[in-house]
């Protein structure tokens, strides 16, 4: 199959300019908004949306060149943009990142949408595989955490910090290392949300269902087609959808909310099931 005639998932630069949005043009003018994984996916989206909304946008990944398109794509609509490469699995990096972002001003707001898995039964993870997936998902997330909070902390400023966890509902198969790093993060931004309260920071996450991004042409096309019955209103999210709920979370309307974890799934946190690499005979009725 040609690449022009395999099948699109997800919203396009133009779907995400045009979308429909609950916050006001202005709703986040003179807020800086640091976006891990900012290039694709949920995270391409957030950005797409808090920029809309007046604010400053500092897009973070690994890779320049992807960088480098969105920030172009975005730029062309008269977003305020700029980017840096990081790799999060590594402390220097992140580090680093954060010297960057404090010589040019700060930020107020840190979306961690970094992350990545791929769907294998955990019989046959490798060692690698493993460590990859727990190392960027949790590690990862952890470095981003800290290295805001002592950015924020040595500013005296407050901070809002929120991290898309993805997988951490019932009924999600054939990812149990993300679902173990995933769940780590859960466990850690309950605790800081506690141990962080005193320096003004909010920690909270996101749990989304079987929201539609560029990365399912990966997936096995049989495993998707079930994708829309694995929740109560028995169809796939959108990127646009977790966005709106970083809005809210990052947002005055959340001033009161930290430690939380805002599910956006369709009510597959209630009821329903994925598998990411088809469900087996065994448990077919």
């Amino acid at each position: 199959m040609a690449e022009s005639e395999a099948p699109q998932f997800g919203l396009d630069d133009d779907a995400l300019w045009a979308h429909s949005t609950i916050y006001g043009p202005a709703a986040f003018a003179g807020k800086t908004v640091l976006i891990s994984g900012g290039a694709g996916g949920i995270g391409r989206a957030t950005a797409w949306l808090f920029g809309r909304c007046g604010a400053k946008l500092i897009l973070a990944g690994r890779s320049e060149t992807k960088l480098g398109s969105a920030v172009e794509t975005m730029r062309a609509k008269g977003l305020d943009v700029t980017s840096h490469t990081v790799d999060i699995r590594e402390p220097d990096s992140v580090a680093e990142l954060y010297r960057r972002t404090s010589d040019e001003g700060g930020f107020d707001i840190l979306i961690n949408s970094a992350g990545g898995q791929f769907p294998q039964a955990a019989i046959d993870f490798s060692v690698k595989g493993w460590n990859t997936v727990v190392n960027t998902n949790l590690n990862g997330t952890w470095y981003m955490m800290q290295g805001a909070a002592r950015a924020w902390r040595d500013q005296n400023r407050p901070g809002s910090i929120t991290t898309i966890v993805v997988v951490t509902r019932q009924g999600l198969h054939g990812v149990a290392h993300t679902i173990a790093a995933r769940s780590g993060v859960v466990g850690l931004t309950q605790a800081l949300a506690v141990e962080w309260a005193p320096l003004r920071i909010r920690l909270n996450c996101i749990a989304p269902g079987v929201i539609e991004t560029p990365g399912w042409r990966v997936y096995d096309p049989k495993a998707l087609e079930a994708y829309p019955k694995s929740n109560p209103m028995m169809r796939n999210g959108s990127t646009w959808d977790v966005a709106e709920a970083c809005g809210y979370l990052a947002g005055p309307g959340a001033e009161y909310v930290t430690g939380e974890v805002l599910n956006v799934a369709g009510g597959a946190q209630l009821w329903g099931e994925t598998w990411t690499t088809g469900k087996p005979d065994y448990f077919k009725v």
